[in-house]
């Protein structure tokens, strides 16, 4: 439904967690290079990246690479510098998100290149630098889903057979 892109990822714990909510909600996840470990089987397990057989899971040599792959889908980066907070926009299916190393952020080409339409953030306390990555995705992918009234949600009222009497 969504796509999540994360700019050059340096975490393997956080895009283990990213991947993990991948799987969860549906959204795919694009990982632009270079990135800061290795996707082998060995490293996956050891991170916690063990959903990665249950959620779409792509890499991409650039950032224009990853866009047109996707078709070039409508792009929001979710960025401290930002003019509107994340509820501002309304999200639609097949939307992108996309978010910045965690030590780095986007560069400053990529804010160049981005409208301010373009540019959403999640507020916090003066003076923080920023929010762990996988919460921030977190945080954005259940509110671009919720606008889009959960689409492909499992039921959460357990059916009759688990009731108990």
């Amino acid at each position: 439904m969504f796509r999540i892109i994360l700019f050059t990822p340096q975490i393997p714990p956080n895009t283990g967690n990213i991947i993990r909510l991948c799987a969860n909600t549906g959204a795919d996840l694009h990982l632009v290079e270079p990135l800061g470990f290795t996707l082998d089987a060995k490293s996956c397990r050891r991170a916690g990246l063990d959903y990665h057989d249950l959620a779409n899971v792509a890499k991409h040599e650039n950032l224009k690479n990853c866009l047109l792959a996707l078709g070039k889908p409508r792009l929001f980066a979710v960025t401290k510098f930002a003019t509107q907070r994340y509820v501002s926009p309304r999200f639609a299916a097949g939307d992108a998100f996309l978010f910045g190393a965690e030590t780095t952020g986007l560069p400053t080409a990529i804010h160049d290149d981005l409208e301010d339409s373009q540019k959403i953030s999640l507020p916090m306390i003066g003076g923080n630098r920023s929010l762990n990555l996988s919460n921030a995705v977190s945080i954005i992918i259940y509110e671009a889903w919720r606008q889009c009234d959960f689409q492909g949600m499992a039921p959460t009222v357990p059916s009759k057979e688990y009731q108990q009497v």
